[in-house]
Formats: structure tokens, C-alpha cells, sequence
């Protein structure tokens, strides 16, 4: 049977009650994302002020500080920025979203939104990106998405799909699609896949589930018994309770005039 399919809303403040659960398992992101990231924007992450744009719990944030960005966070729920300021304690964060962004304009050299942008309005959030951006800076959005050229994550895709109402790689995808119309009329964006895969346990691999937003919203009872039962298919396959898990991380960069 089929879930009732949630509001846009409710999956998008259903993060922020499981922020420890997100930050424990999300997978994180490969070095030649941000290899790919300096070759579109035309310029080293090294130095440069970016505003990382629905920050989350800092997975994004962490990385792009290694690569000696000076970033500042956004993020506007509560649970989320707090388990972000946790994690990177020594970063600012503020409270805010794309739609309306909390900074002067022509402050970034990058904005990002990784795992993000799907929670924006474009029409607003697109105008915004270019105001906060200096001439030339640039708009990365990414999405760590499921590969389903392989079998056993496509079967399992389908079968949340099927379950939940939910096609979360369509929905996504028409986050990424909706820029092709771009109303500022001023970013022209460059897409770029980058694969990459992790191991990772068992248990981490359905906790990863289930910190997404379709998990979330339909509550322990509807959510868990699915996830037993992804346990006993998984372990047929991983009889050593290794998961791989693969991944095709679709970039979108811009660069403004």
C-alpha cells in the first residue's frame, strides 16, 4: 500500500529532529567533486569567501574548509544549525535560507548548495545567488544521487518509490531541470557527474535511509518495518554486512558576468 505523500514543507522541517542521525550517516563527497567545482567556477576554493546555502549539519561546510575556503553557513532550522555549530563550532552560521539570504550583496566568490537546492524556490533563490555574489563569482549546486545502473540499489529505489509515492531521483531531477528557465536571465550552468562509492556497515547503510526526508515524515512504525525488511534482502546480498553504496554526484555550476 502506498503512503500519503507529504508536503513539501513537512519533508523539508523533518530534518531537524534527526540532525544527529543525518550527520552520523549521509555519505559525504568525493575530492574530485571540488576538483570539478574549481575547474567550472575558474578559480582555487583556496581563499575563497563562499556562503554554503542550506549548510545542514556541516558535511559540505567541513570539506570545502579544507580546501582553504573561508566559509560562512546558512541554514534555517533549528535542530540542523545545531548540530551543525557541534560539529564545526569555530564556523559562523546563520539562520536563513536561499529564498532570502541573510548576507550583504556582493560579499561571495561561491555559493553552494549541496544536497540543498531542491528545497528553494528558483525564482527567488536565483536573483538572490547573484546579488551576494561578487562580478565573476559562481553558484555550485550538487546532489549525491543513488547509481541506478546498479541492480540492487535501482530494485531498492523502485521499491521505496513504490511504497512511499516518492520518486526522489525525479524530484531532484526537476530541481535541476527548473534552471534551464532561469528568470534572472543571467547564469548560464555547466553540468558535470563525478562517481564515487563507499563501504560502509549495514546498519549505516539503512540509518542513511533513514534520515532521508520520505523516511522521516511517515513515521518510526510505516519507516522501520520497511527498513526490516531492506535487512533481510541487503543481507542475502552483503552476507558480511558490508554495503557498497555508489554514487553519481550531478554538479551544477554557473559563473555571473
Amino acid at each position: 500500500m502506498t503512503a500519503a505523500t507529504p508536503s513539501h514543507s513537512a519533508r523539508a522541517h523533518s530534518f531537524n529532529a534527526a540532525a544527529a542521525q543525518y550527520a552520523a550517516n549521509r555519505p559525504s563527497y568525493p575530492p574530485a567533486l571540488f576538483d570539478a567545482i574549481e575547474d567550472l567556477a575558474g578559480r582555487s576554493l583556496t581563499g575563497a569567501r563562499i556562503a554554503d546555502v542550506g549548510a545542514g549539519t556541516g558535511i559540505a561546510t567541513a570539506l570545502l574548509r579544507k580546501r582553504g575556503a573561508r566559509v560562512v553557513a546558512v541554514e534555517p532550522g533549528e535542530g540542523m544549525a545545531a548540530q551543525f555549530r557541534r560539529t564545526l563550532p569555530d564556523v559562523p552560521v546563520v539562520r536563513g535560507d536561499g529564498n532570502a539570504l541573510p548576507l550583504a550583496t556582493a560579499t561571495a566568490d561561491l555559493i553552494t548548495y549541496a544536497q540543498s537546492w531542491h528545497w528553494a524556490d528558483p525564482a527567488r533563490a536565483v536573483p538572490e545567488a547573484v546579488r551576494v555574489l561578487r562580478p565573476g563569482g559562481a553558484l555550485a549546486l550538487w546532489w549525491n544521487t543513488s547509481a541506478l545502473d546498479v541492480p540492487w540499489i535501482a530494485e531498492q529505489q523502485e521499491r521505496i518509490r513504490v511504497l512511499f509515492g516518492v520518486d526522489a531521483a525525479g524530484w531532484k531531477g526537476a530541481a535541476r531541470d527548473s534552471l534551464a528557465a532561469d528568470p534572472s536571465g543571467r547564469l548560464d550552468f555547466t553540468h558535470r557527474q563525478v562517481r564515487w562509492s563507499r563501504e560502509v556497515s549495514l546498519d549505516m547503510h539503512l540509518a542513511n535511509l533513514g534520515s532521508h526526508s520520505v523516511f522521516l515524515v511517515h513515521g518510526e512504525e510505516h519507516s522501520g518495518a520497511f527498513l526490516d525488511e531492506e535487512r533481510t534482502r541487503l543481507l542475502a546480498l552483503f552476507p558480511d554486512g558490508v554495503v557498497e553504496e555508489t554514487y553519481d554526484v550531478e554538479l551544477l555550476v554557473a559563473t555571473t558576468a
